[in-house]
């Protein structure tokens, strides 16, 4: 029996909980990805490597970088993912947002 590769087991869960964390299914995250949703099931799992370029649709449907979702490390990619998503805010939303940012911080550093 073959063991399992811990970097496509590790980059499945990151995957599943990028998309859960969006509220898709699988066959949604598929259709936003231009991908199958034997795909999806395949890379969650961690049974069989995603081809580059599926990796790219991947990254892009879940707003995450492709080193994010291989490796786990947030890249300055991901940061302008994140500041571009609050481009629509209005100022008090946004200074919502840096509240939120801020206790989060806070209750890690206790």
């Amino acid at each position: 029996m073959n063991k399992p590769n811990t970097v496509l087991v590790e980059m499945g869960k990151r995957i599943t909980e990028r998309r859960k964390l969006q509220g898709l299914s699988q066959e949604e995250l598929a259709e936003k990805a231009d991908l199958t949703p034997q795909t999806i099931s395949t890379a969650e799992r961690g049974v069989k490597a995603i081809r580059p370029e599926n990796l790219l649709n991947l990254s892009k449907a879940l707003g995450v970088s492709a080193d994010y979702l291989l490796t786990g490390e947030i890249i300055d990619k991901d940061i302008c993912l994140i500041a571009n998503s609050l481009n629509d805010k209005t100022p008090e939303q946004i200074r919502l947002i840096e509240q939120i940012i801020n206790n989060c911080s806070e209750l890690c550093h206790k």
